[in-house]
Formats: C-alpha cells, sequence, structure tokens
C-alpha cells in the first residue's frame, strides 16, 4: 500500500449497460435477487472491517516515518552547516564520481593548461570564496514552479537569511500532524528565528463514507505569528487615497493598509470551517496550502541538493513529459481509427459506437 496515495489513485472504469449507460450501484443492488442483495450487504460490512485495519496501518506508517526522521536528521544538520559556511566538508567528503565521460576523459594537457591560466589570474585578482552555499534555499524556491508563483521580488531579500527547513512528526499519542519549521539567521525583517506551519491530519474512514478512504488526508493548517520590525511587513502595503469634501471642497490624504502577495502570506492560511462550509475560493486556496504542505514534506526537505542543482526538476518534467507522450499516443490511435471508418462509408452506414468506460 502507498502511504502516499492520493484521491483517485485507484481508479475503476463505470460498468457500461444497455445503450451504453453507466450503471450505478443503487440500480446494480435493485436488480438482484433478495438473497444474493443480503449477501452483497455482508461484503460490504467486511470492507468497512478492512477500511478500518487501513486506518491503523497508516498510523503506523506515521510512527514509521517518525522514527527514520530522527535517522535522517543528523544528516540533515550536516547539510545546514555546510550550507550556511558553519564548516567546511572535507576533500574526501566532497569526491563525487560523474557519469560525465566529457570530464572523465578530459586530456591531462587541458587540465595543465586550465591549471596555469587560474594561476595567472589569482596573481591578478584573490579567488573569491563564498561562505557555504549561498541563496541555498531561495534558489530552490525560485527553481519550483509551484513555490516560484508565491516568491515576490521583496520576499528575496529576506529569503536569503533562511538557512534551513525541517519536517518535525507528532510524538506518539498525540494527534496525527507534521511541522513544517524554517529557521532564519539573525536579520532586519523579523524577530522570530523560527516560522512554523502545522498540518493536521486524519487517518480514519468517515461513518457517513467509509468506502471513501484511501489514507490519511490534511484536514487543517495552522501558521505563527511573524514579530515584524517596524516598517518591514511585506505582507501588507501602505495605499494613499485622496478625498475630497462634498461640501466644503476641501481635499486630504488618507493612507490605509491593505493585504500584499508575499511568500510570508504561507504563515498566515485560510482556515478550514468547522461545518465544511466553505466559500470556492477559500476551498481552492486551503486545497493548494495543503498540496504545499505536502510538497515541502515528501520532495523538498529530503532532496533539497537535487532541487538547487536542477536534477530533481529534471525528474519531474520527464515524467510530466512520460504521461503527455501516452496521452497522445490515445489520442492519435483514437484518429486513427476514425480514418478507417470513415473507408466504410461507401459500402456501408456508419453504426453507432458503444460507449466508452471511462475512469474515475
Amino acid at each position: 500500500m502507498d502511504a502516499n496515495k492520493g484521491k483517485g489513485d485507484q481508479a475503476m472504469p463505470n460498468p457500461v449497460g444497455q445503450m451504453g449507460k453507466p450503471v450505478g450501484v443503487p440500480f446494480m443492488e435493485s436488480v438482484l435477487p433478495k438473497a444474493v442483495k443480503r449477501r452483497v450487504h455482508a461484503l460490504k460490512r467486511l470492507q468497512e472491517q478492512c477500511a478500518h485495519i487501513e486506518a491503523k496501518f497508516y498510523e503506523e506508517v506515521h510512527e514509521l516515518e517518525r522514527k527514520y526522521a530522527a535517522l535522517y536528521q543528523p544528516l540533515f544538520d550536516k547539510r545546514r552547516e555546510v550550507v550556511t559556511g558553519a564548516v567546511e566538508p572535507t576533500d574526501e567528503e566532497c569526491e563525487w564520481h560523474t557519469d560525465e565521460d566529457e570530464e572523465e576523459e578530459l586530456a591531462e594537457e587541458v587540465k595543465e593548461k586550465a591549471t596555469i591560466e587560474d594561476a595567472k589570474k589569482e596573481e591578478v585578482t584573490p579567488e573569491e570564496d563564498p561562505k557555504g552555499i549561498p541563496d541555498f534555499w531561495l534558489t530552490i524556491f525560485k527553481s519550483v514552479d509551484m513555490l516560484s508563483d508565491m516568491v515576490q521580488e521583496h520576499d528575496e531579500p529576506i529569503l536569503k537569511h533562511l538557512r534551513d527547513i525541517q519536517v518535525k512528526f507528532s510524538e506518539p499519542g498525540q494527534p496525527m500532524s507534521f511541522t513544517l519549521e524554517f529557521h532564519f539567521e539573525p536579520n532586519g525583517y523579523f524577530n522570530n528565528a523560527v516560522l512554523t506551519k502545522v498540518y493536521k491530519m486524519k487517518s480514519e474512514p468517515e461513518a457517513s463514507d467509509p468506502f471513501s478512504f484511501e489514507g490519511p488526508e490534511i484536514i487543517d493548517c495552522e501558521g505563527c505569528q511573524i514579530d515584524w520590525h517596524k516598517g518591514k511587513d511585506v505582507t501588507v502595503k501602505i495605499i494613499k487615497k485622496k478625498q475630497k469634501h462634498k461640501g466644503r471642497g476641501t481635499v486630504r490624504t488618507v493612507t490605509k493598509q491593505v493585504p500584499n502577495d508575499s511568500f510570508f502570506n504561507f504563515f498566515n492560511p485560510v482556515k478550514a470551517s468547522p461545518d465544511g462550509e466553505m466559500d470556492e475560493d477559500s476551498e481552492f486556496n486551503l486545497a493548494t496550502d495543503f498540496e504545499i504542505g505536502h510538497f515541502f514534506r515528501e520532495r523538498i526537505v529530503p532532496r533539497a541538493v537535487l532541487y538547487f542543482t536542477g536534477e530533481a526538476l529534471e525528474d519531474d518534467e520527464s515524467f510530466e513529459e512520460e504521461e503527455l507522450e501516452e496521452g497522445d499516443e490515445e489520442e492519435q490511435d483514437e484518429e486513427g481509427d476514425d480514418d478507417d471508418e470513415e473507408g466504410d462509408t461507401d459500402t456501408k452506414k456508419e453504426q453507432p459506437q458503444p460507449a466508452e468506460c471511462k475512469q474515475q
């Protein structure tokens, strides 16, 4: 079972009845003999019990993730130290074998020539040695489409101070959740050393619809209060309006604070409504927030260096292209079928095609 599967990952084709019309479950049950229907109800009770066992499985998966997160953390701590320049990796730690044949077969004379040229340059201008890996997290944010849409130009100077992102899992016995921690070095924008975002999860079938259960889902999230320095809050902007008095004709200038697009709005999310009633925009924003939180947890934090170099982006793009090619191929096959049918129109009237089973 996949602990990260989403809704709709296990697609089922609709059965097709007479005249190509989909047959719904109520209709299917209505045509069954009473004795058979009774047995189907028994199977449904078994299926409901399976859903509850599956929920327990995912709870144990969460505990396993928490256990292994502790094993990963020393490596992530070392990553932070290298990124921030707190430590300089040894020559042995920097060894990395590339598959590039061109680099492996580079002629010795070319290497020597490059060394001589580098030595001459160093004599003229001392070599720059930046601390750590500058703009590590900012580069990742700007490279990933999902995150780059959130980052505004006025966010970039602040994100240069981002030192690390960590994922913390809820402790045993606590409600299932995970927390994203954004660690910042001291800066001139806010006082917080760490900004947090908590994602609350649920791993249990709905009593009203137990068969819809497909694993844990994020049900709500909670941000944090940012202690901005005066005049540095990038999530708001000040606008000035001129107002003219109707009677006297005098003009006055009024200043007003309004929301401003910023990555840091991420820490002030839309709250899920307790009764489930939300407008369409709020539902969309909340769903997008959940997706971003999951992406940080599953992709960005564990594979940060590969997003920095762009290798993870290439993998994502290859996957998307693969899906697109498969879709194009199916479309071409359908067009080919249409061409075959056109060739038969001279000898017989075109027959209606049966309804295609669509995957939900």
